[in-house]
């Protein structure tokens, strides 16, 4: 963390107390609505990326989750933010290398509870957030062809609804490739330190998420006096949750907190 950026979030955590202080007294202006978003589900507390994280996020009160979409070796849209797996009894399978089958046949690697978890498809994450009405943070990891970019978002589409679903990524070429199939379909270039100029995002209209400790208040006035949107990812700490609030975005990240 930078030395700026560390006032920053002193100065924000400040303005906060300040405002819950005078809230109480009738005084606190009229506060921003902001979605949180689980990352990778409930992850701080429950395996990332499986039916259960995205659970528990609804429990505790997330507006949406996050999460990392693959291909197996047959076809299969799984979640998984790392390219292998790790099974129960210790196995890596590489995810583009294994049949659904294989990545199934034993629980996954699972430190942070009692509970047997197992691989959750796109399909049953997309179940799970319509059953809770929530956000869905799609990220592609790996590549992929035009027809399966638009086969992802066509299942989007049968199972829940694509303007509660959100495309996220780092290369900007995919974010034009759903574009150009799903004009209806919200989509934010996933931006962090070093990534250089984002303002061709306004020539396209693509809204960003980005990393906290790049995100600024004039970064969040650029993208919303033309219509965009803002996320921040990963916010695990209540100074920096604090300091993105200031900032007034639109989505937070994080591993821990629901509302």
């Amino acid at each position: 963390m930078t030395v700026q950026l560390f006032f920053k979030i002193v100065s924000a955590t400040f303005m906060a107390i300040i405002t819950a202080i005078t809230g109480v007294f009738g005084m606190a202006p009229e506060q921003k609505e902001i979605c949180m978003i689980a990352h990778r589900g409930y992850s701080g507390r429950y395996p990332e990326n499986t039916a259960l994280a995205f659970e528990k996020a609804a429990e505790n009160g997330s507006g949406g989750a996050e999460t990392d979409v693959r291909i197996t070796k047959d076809g299969v849209y799984v979640l998984s933010h790392n390219s292998e797996v790790v099974l129960k009894d210790g196995t890596e399978l590489d995810v583009a290398g294994h049949t659904f089958a294989e990545l199934t046949a034993q629980p996954l690697k699972n430190k942070k509870t009692l509970d047997e978890v197992y691989l959750c498809t796109y399909k049953e994450y997309l179940e799970i957030m319509k059953k809770h009405n929530m956000v869905c943070f799609i990220e592609l990891k790996g590549e992929f062809s035009d027809e399966q970019v638009r086969e992802i978002f066509q299942i989007a589409k049968e199972t829940y609804d694509l303007k509660k679903c959100i495309l996220q990524s780092f290369e900007f070429e995919n974010l034009i490739r759903a574009r150009k199939y799903f004009e209806e379909l919200p989509i934010m270039l996933t931006y962090g330190q070093g990534d250089g100029d984002y303002s061709k995002c306004f020539e396209y209209g693509i809204s960003i998420d980005a990393d906290y400790q790049v995100a600024t208040e004039e970064m969040v006035k650029e993208f919303h006096d033309r219509g965009l949107e803002v996320g921040v990812w990963t916010v695990n700490d209540p100074f920096s949750l604090a300091y993105c609030k200031s900032l007034g975005v639109d989505y937070i990240e994080s591993d821990y907190f629901g509302k």
